[in-house]
């Protein structure tokens, strides 16, 4: 008779997913995210991609991971190290060793694990646990791919596609581990999979079969069991970076009166956006793909002058492309906006890693003074806000807004309470509506408080004009190549970007007051930071954190908040571009720098190492 199995309760854990790109691992990850959310546990997740196109079966080039972060408190970032791997073949071991806690329970199939698998990967013996030094782990040994194929030998599939289903008895047995039901993981497959009830079947049945295998073996490990977070009322749902990001560009057009029109070209990371808005005809978003990056931003422009919000979404090298269109934008002063999903560069670079190096490109990357407003996403949630906030400026201030994400939290989730929108604000297209009856309209006619020029939209009776990409008439809005007119207009373009910062909210300080070191970051590695903070609280250490959304233009009170603290790191996944530009910004502000280009997030326990140095010099 089996040993009663142990129960653990802990207040979070980190589960990790990995095996070749074939193996399902970012399904069973998801799936088991989903069952984390629904179960009422705050969830942090990090699908992590191969860089490489149909890398070799069971190469280390070739391995796909899937991290999630759950707890029964606030969960900022998906772990540094996972207390549960799921190895699917020894590739997937071997590049995740760096991973693993001295316990974690590693999960392997057996079948996976032979000699020639263990060649593929690199190892030298047939030892890869004691190879790697891993001796003190929890190991998990299932002969998956025997079990699965004669499991289905009923079903009479095909060997390959039997194989397929494998992802789901390594799902079934965490699922055991966490003594998650297997209703809710049901139901996403019936979902999935609706127009395919073999495979249905087949998945379910293969998934029960996991689960039954974890009840059934001697308990060598213990089961963990993560009580739900208390949460406010409302409705939650797990949602990406990608998806609280077209949500939110919905949302700003509709509290605009606006039509919603995307004009983009498939690039990683940022096509799920193409994917999400071109499915969206019910709201009235039109979103179509293109031939190029410059058709896609084009036609964006082009809508905006109909009337629309013009919105076009790329990633680094797409955005260099763009950066002409993006031009006529500013100098037409147009609404539109141009999310950049960033990406390990330069080049093709990283295509599936994340990074923030896109910063001076958005800020400066264009002929002239192009002046543009950026916004940066914190957080895969805080996605919905920034695109809605880029929504509101572009309108409300005729300005293309550049919205940086990073593939980091473009393809992570977090739980998410949809929001009310009667909460957020309103947003008012500064149209031309006061001035119809004029004999001519002047189409660079300003409001003198925000230097925002009026928006009759192009067919409007009675508002006939011309724009485009030569300088106009300060006075006239006729075409002008005088020299005076050309430095007002300059300054006029610029100036409107700067009064933008009367409309954004202050830049606000999380934690110690009397802090001995102020954090300062941008964009997505907010959950590392905020975590590293919280970690020094532990320690005893006074710490605070300033985390920007608004970059160009800064908040108004950014001078006061950063003077206000004797020691400042900037910390970015950079070689130090918003650091350099607080410099530029900031007379005699000259931080600490905390630099990392990996293509991978931050590690919470380094960012805690180096602020504690900081601290202590």
């Amino acid at each position: 008779m089996a040993e009663q199995t142990k129960v653990m309760t802990l207040e979070k854990v980190v589960v990790r997913f990995s095996g070749d790109s074939g193996d399902g691992m970012q399904l069973s990850g998801t799936i088991f995210s989903n069952l984390s959310a629904i179960f009422g546990n705050e969830i942090s997740t990090f699908p992590d991609f191969p860089a490489e196109i149909r890398a070799p079966q069971g190469s280390l080039s070739g391995v796909s991971g899937f991290q999630v972060h759950l707890g029964s408190r606030k969960i900022f970032t998906p772990g540094d190290k996972a207390d549960v791997l799921v190895a699917m073949n020894p590739a997937a071991l071997k590049v995740n060793v760096k991973y693993l806690k001295p316990d974690t329970i590693v999960i392997i199939d057996t079948d996976s694990f032979k000699k020639e698998d263990l060649e593929k990967a690199q190892f030298a013996t047939d030892d890869p646990f004691g190879e790697l030094g891993l001796t003190t782990v929890q190991v998990v040994a299932a002969p998956v791919s025997s079990m699965v194929k004669e499991g289905l030998a009923e079903f009479g599939l095909d060997n390959k596609s039997a194989l397929r289903c494998k992802n789901m008895f390594a799902l079934g047995l965490v699922c055991w581990l966490f003594e998650r039901p297997l209703e809710g993981a049901i139901h996403l497959l019936e979902s999935k999979f609706a127009k395919k009830p073999g495979i249905v079947k087949a998945n379910i049945k293969v998934l029960t079969d996991g689960y039954n295998y974890g009840n059934n073996i001697d308990a060598s490990v213990s089961t963990y069991r993560i009580e739900s977070k208390k949460t406010a009322p409302g409705f939650y749902t797990d949602v990406n970076g990608n998806k609280a990001l077209s949500y939110g560009l919905i949302a700003a057009a509709e509290k605009a009166g606006l039509r919603l029109f995307l004009g983009s070209y498939p690039i990683t990371p940022a096509t799920d956006i193409l994917h999400e808005l071109s499915g969206r005809k019910e709201l009235g978003v039109k979103g179509l793909q293109f031939e190029d990056e410059i058709a896609g931003v084009s036609t964006a422009i082009g809508a905006s002058f109909a009337g629309a919000l013009g919105v076009t979404s790329t990633s680094g090298p797409g955005l260099a492309l763009k950066s002409e269109a993006i031009g006529l934008a500013v100098i037409a002063e147009l609404p539109l906006v141009v999310v950049d999903v960033q990406r390990g560069g330069p080049s093709t670079g990283l295509p599936t890693k994340s990074e923030q190096t896109d910063l001076m490109q958005a800020l400066y990357g264009r002929n002239g003074e192009s002046p543009v407003v950026v916004i940066a996403a914190a957080t895969p949630t805080d996605c919905f806000d920034a695109a809605f906030w880029a929504g509101k400026l572009a309108v409300e201030h005729m300005t293309p807004v550049i919205l940086l994400s990073d593939s980091f939290i473009a393809n992570g989730s977090s739980a998410w309470k949809l929001p009310d929108l009667d909460t957020y604000p309103a947003v008012k297209p500064p149209y031309a509506d006061q001035y119809k009856g004029e004999q001519v309209w002047k189409p660079y006619r300003r409001n003198p408080d925000t230097l925002v020029r009026y928006w009759a939209v192009s067919g409007t009776e009675g508002f006939a004009h011309r724009i485009g990409g030569l300088e106009k008439d300060y006075n006239t809005s006729a075409i002008s190549t005088e020299a005076m007119n050309h430095q007002k207009m300059v300054e006029t373009r610029q100036a409107k970007i700067d009064r933008i910062a009367e409309f954004i909210p202050a830049l606000e300080v999380s934690g110690d007051t009397d802090a001995d070191l102020l954090i300062v970051g941008w964009g997505g590695t907010y959950g590392h930071l905020y975590e590293a903070m919280e970690t020094m609280h532990e320690r005893g250490l006074k710490v605070a954190l300033a985390h920007f959304k608004f970059i160009n233009p800064l908040p108004k009170n950014t001078e006061e908040v950063l003077k206000r603290y004797g020691k400042v790191v900037v910390a970015e996944q950079n070689k130090g571009q918003f650091a350099n530009y607080l410099r530029s910004n900031i007379a005699g502000f000259n931080p600490y720098k905390f630099n990392r280009v990996k293509g991978q997030p931050f590690v919470v326990s380094r960012l805690v190492e180096e602020f504690t140095k900081i601290v202590e010099e």
